[in-house]
Order: structure tokens, then C-alpha cells, then sequence
């Protein structure tokens, strides 16, 4: 069956910025780093989040991969790919992170330096680097609350990024949840990744997807979709109103819906370990 295909027109908000720092502003999104191999996921690694009708730039550091990348690996292709002077104010900035993790202070060194991260390394590289930097600080779910809150648009969307690799367990839901609650495309690209897909509730998660929807975030950014989606009715169901909504008020329904559609329909898995997220009462 052939679908009607949307180009849905997404809104944006500007996140504004709680620290006076020297970051300069990034014009692209790159892709997300993913966890290490302490807490590994076996998602490929979507696409940058982008408004519609826009080209985003990739993470040259990720640029080519369909599995998640060790930190041990995404520093080395950070490594290959950085000039001599980026590399070089990326060791200084790791190694400053290492000697001195945790939050010192107002401010910690390791947190200017995520501040720096995007004049330093280059927009394309910046979310790696901050990715690497966090890991670095041994940032916890306090330190990276404090960043995502104190932060720009940017260093929010590392620390997102940054989850997988750095929180075990639920404690970071609640940067998760807020970014959900935005409209800024970027951010909930990278909300949608491993840790949600991870920790969020059956009932979040799936309004999670239909954010994405209407706001024109590609599904292929959503962490594990087909194995979460899959025999899901009640996610039929509210799809099933989101496009009898649109097509009642003359617009078109996104090809995304019609994806995840199909992913419900098919059989749900047997329940046990690798099922955990159970059903929504």
C-alpha cells in the first residue's frame, strides 16, 4: 500500500543560556555518541534531528557507522579526524577532566572546557568531544543535571547524548523528560536515544514517538523503535487518532506514522528479560 507522504512543519524553541561561557554558537547537530561497552546497545545510530527541509550536518566522527561505537572507538576516530591543534586542546581538556572529575565549585574546569568544545573541535565534532569530556569528568546524574540545566542548547544535547555511557539506571529520566517537553528538534533527536529507550515507561515513551511525529523528527532516531513498537495496540491506537485527526483537518499524515504503524502490527515478542517495559495499565 502506498502512503501520503508529509513534510510536516516542526516547531523550534531556543534554549537559553544560564552561564556566561565562551561557546560559540553551532550550526549543525552531529550524531549521537552511544554506550560504551559497560552498557552496550545494539541500536543503529540514527541521523541527526533536523527540521524539515533542512540538511543537517553529520558528525564526522560517526559519519558511516550502523552500530554504536565504544568511547574506546570514538576517540580514536575523534583522534584521526581533529586537526593538530584540536586534538591537542582535546587531550589537555580530557586528561584536566580526569585529574579533577566531579563538581568543584560554581563552575568545574571540565565544564568550561565543554563551554569550549564547539570553537575548539568544530560543530561537527563538538558533541563527540563533550560526550568524551563527560565521561572523563566520571559526570554523575547530579553533574549532569547541573550541565544540562546551566548549559546551552548544545551542551544539553550532549549530556542526552552522554546518558548511555555515564547512568546505569532511571536517576537521569527527569533531563530526558524535559527535553521531551520542548519543541527544539535537536534536543529531542537526541532524547529519543539509547537511554530512553532504556527507561522510559511504556506510556512516556510512546508519546515520545508521537512528539516526533508532529514535530518532524525522523523515527529513525528512536532508540530500539521496532522492539518497543512491536504488537503495541495501544500505540496503534493513538496513531490511529493522530492520522484520522490530520486527514479530518485536510492535512496530510507523515510517512513516519505509517512506519511505525507496520512495526505495531507485527507479533509482540514473548515476555521475559529482554521484554522489560511490560504493558501500560
Amino acid at each position: 500500500m502506498t502512503h501520503p507522504h508529509a513534510t510536516p512543519t516542526a516547531s523550534t524553541d531556543s534554549t537559553p543560556n544560564a552561564r556566561n561561557t565562551e561557546a560559540q554558537p553551532e550550526t549543525s547537530t552531529p550524531g549521537a555518541p552511544t554506550p560504551d561497552s559497560a552498557t552496550p546497545d545494539t541500536a543503529p545510530i540514527p541521523d541527526t534531528a533536523r527540521t524539515p527541509g533542512t540538511t543537517p550536518s553529520p558528525d564526522t566522527a560517526l559519519t558511516g557507522l550502523t552500530t554504536l561505537p565504544s568511547l574506546t572507538d570514538l576517540r580514536r576516530r575523534l583522534t584521526t579526524d581533529l586537526d593538530q591543534a584540536a586534538h591537542t586542546w582535546l587531550e589537555h581538556a580530557l586528561d584536566e577532566a580526569a585529574a579533577h572529575p566531579g563538581i568543584h565549585g560554581p563552575i568545574s574546569a571540565w565544564e568550561l572546557r565543554l563551554a569550549e568544545a564547539g570553537r575548539r573541535c568544530g560543530a561537527a565534532h563538538a558533541d563527540a568531544a563533550r560526550v568524551l569530556i563527560l565521561h572523563a569528568a566520571r559526570a554523575g546524574a547530579d553533574a549532569l543535571s547541573r550541565v544540562y540545566f546551566q548549559g546551552t542548547a548544545d551542551e544539553r544535547r550532549a549530556v542526552l547524548h552522554a546518558l548511555p555511557h555515564l547512568v546505569s539506571g532511571p536517576a537521569a529520566l527527569p533531563l530526558v523528560e524535559d527535553a521531551l517537553r520542548t519543541n527544539d528538534t535537536r534536543l529531542l533527536g537526541a532524547a529519543v536515544g539509547p537511554y530512553a529507550a532504556r527507561h522510559l515507561d511504556a506510556h512516556s515513551w510512546r508519546h515520545a514517538v508521537l512528539k516526533c511525529l508532529f514535530t518532524g523528527v525522523p523515527v529513525d532516531h528512536v532508540a530500539d523503535l521496532p522492539r518497543r513498537a512491536r504488537g503495541d495496540g495501544e500505540l496503534a491506537r493513538m496513531l490511529g487518532d493522530y492520522a484520522a485527526e490530520r486527514t479530518a483537518a485536510g492535512r496530510s499524515v507523515p510517512e513516519d506514522l505509517y512506519r511505525v504503524l507496520d512495526l505495531t502490527e507485527s507479533a509482540p515478542p514473548a515476555p521475559g528479560p529482554d521484554h522489560p517495559h511490560g504493558k501500560e495499565s
